[in-house]
Parts: structure tokens; C-alpha cells; sequence
């Protein structure tokens, strides 16, 4: 059958595919557009199989917090270019993913992905921007963070994302301080609240390099535990957050500049999530 210009176009303006694909999904189709645009969608899934293998080292971060700031959900949406990932439909599927894990809260980011968002689920949708795009597209990060204030930061260009949770809040707006520590994390990177939360095997393995050091160093045997405590709590001080310098005044810690802002402010957890 013939199949015009007009449907052809009609079908791009609905699904955002090329001119040629429409145009083939319409005739394998019949001029049904239910049957083209479910064309349309199966080619996605086969370019999304194609392109499985491909890294995905780009993208952004989104965010969303409620009114009150006591929970929040950061999303890492990944793509091949940093060209797609400025690209509006990109942005605007990143947005929805943000907005529909918000408003459901799942469990994980397999739960995520199985949300409707209108007729489609989130992973269909995901499968429909890879079709017409021809990258690998991916959810790699999905955080959701409940406290008593959560605040997040987006580091510019939107690559790297931070949310943290702050307890002993005493009523107050604590916004800016938790922005102030959620550039600190995005700066330092720590690997934890404080040495309370360092993982056990993190630990270990900094104890071994530590006594493998000071045995190279010809330090005496008896020597080794005490010199290696000594450079595990200099690993604490520098790598868990609220014993490191804060990064706008070098003269105060991070938990000494949160007491300052309200007695008793302090961090209950974070996320770091990075692009790349």
C-alpha cells in the first residue's frame, strides 16, 4: 500500500523516529500506527541489544527532594556522548526517572525500572530513546534517603551528586550547611560518616599496607601495631568525613563546623554518585 508523506510525519512527530524508519514501520505496518509504533519500539529494543556491549561513561545526575527536605532520590542516567547527555529528550527522561522514583520510592533500581510512566514502563521508555538515538542508555545509580533534613548538591555540569542526611537539626533550616557538606564530600570523597562506619575490610587492608610499610622501613617488630594505629587514625582523620579539614575553613573539621552552625548538628549518611 501507499503510505504519504503526512503519516510519515504524523508517526515521527509521535514517536521522535527517523523519517525512513517510520516510513517502513508504517508500510511492514500497514498504515496502522499501533502496529508502526510497536515497530518502532522492538527496533529500539534490538539497537538497546546492539549497543548492550558499548560503554556507558556518560550522562547526568537528577534530583528530587521533598518540600520538607526529610527525603529525597538521586538518579545516575548514563549515555556514550556528552553530546546525548545535553540533549533535551535525555534530560527529560532523566527528569521523569527522577520524578517517578520519587513519587513510588521502590526498593531498588530493578523496581525502578518496572514503574509505569503512562503507558509505558520506565525501562520501555528507556528502550524507546536508545531506538531513536542509537546509544546505550542506562540507569547506573538510584538512591532514595530519608532523614531529618536531606540536603543534596549537583556539582556543575551535573556529572557528580551528593545527598546527605543531617540529624540533630533542632528545628532549624539547615540548607546551606548541608550544601556546604555535600561540596565537601563531592571535593574529598570520603569513604565514611567517621571511623564508626569505615568498613571492616577497608580497615584491614589499610592496617596491612600500613605494617608492610613500616616492616620495609626497618621499624623493630614490637613497634609495628603501635606505629600502625598511628597511621590508621591519620587515615581516618583524612578519609572519613567529619574528621577531615573543612574545605572553606581549614582551621575547623567538618563536625566542628556543623556543631558551630546548631549544637548537635551532624551527619547521619551520604551518597556520592559519579558520572564517568
Amino acid at each position: 500500500m501507499s503510505i504519504s508523506a503526512q503519516d510519515v510525519n504524523k508517526l515521527r512527530q509521535m514517536t521522535g523516529a527517523g523519517m525512513m524508519d517510520c516510513k517502513k514501520a508504517l508500510t511492514e505496518a500497514g498504515g496502522d500506527f499501533e502496529k508502526a509504533i510497536e515497530i518502532l519500539r522492538k527496533k529500539g529494543q534490538k539497537v538497546s541489544a546492539s549497543r548492550s556491549d558499548k560503554e556507558a561513561k556518560e550522562g547526568s545526575v537528577f534530583v528530587k527532594v521533598s518540600d520538607d527536605r526529610k527525603e529525597a532520590v538521586l538518579i545516575a542516567l548514563n549515555c556514550e556522548t556528552d553530546f546525548v547527555a545535553k540533549n533535551e529528550e535525555f534530560q527529560a527522561l532523566g527528569n521523569l526517572i527522577a520524578s517517578t522514583a520519587f513519587s513510588n520510592k521502590p526498593a531498588d533500581k530493578e523496581s525502578l525500572l518496572s514503574l509505569q510512566a503512562g503507558s509505558l514502563t520506565l525501562n520501555d521508555k528507556i528502550v524507546e530513546l536508545v531506538g531513536k538515538i542509537g546509544e546505550k542508555i542506562e540507569v547506573s545509580e538510584y538512591v532514595l534517603m530519608k532523614g531529618e533534613a536531606v540536603v543534596p548538591y549537583i556539582h556543575a555540569g551535573a556529572k557528580l551528586g551528593v545527598l546527605v542526611s543531617l540529624k540533630g537539626v533542632n528545628g532549624k533550616d539547615v540548607t546551606d550547611a548541608g550544601k556546604d557538606v555535600g561540596m565537601q564530600i563531592a571535593a574529598m570523597n570520603p569513604v565514611a560518616v567517621d571511623e564508626k562506619s569505615v568498613d571492616k575490610s577497608i580497615i584491614e587492608k589499610e592496617l596491612e599496607i600500613a605494617k608492610a610499610q613500616i616492616l620495609a622501613e626497618g621499624k623493630p617488630e614490637n613497634m609495628v601495631e603501635k606505629i600502625a594505629q598511628g597511621k590508621l587514625n591519620k587515615f581516618f582523620k583524612e578519609s572519613t568525613l567529619l574528621h577531615q579539614a573543612f574545605v572553606k575553613d581549614n582551621s575547623k573539621t567538618v563536625a566542628q563546623y556543623l556543631d558551630g552552625v546548631t549544637k548537635g548538628l551532624t551527619v547521619a549518611e551520604f551518597r556520592r554518585v559519579l558520572i564517568g
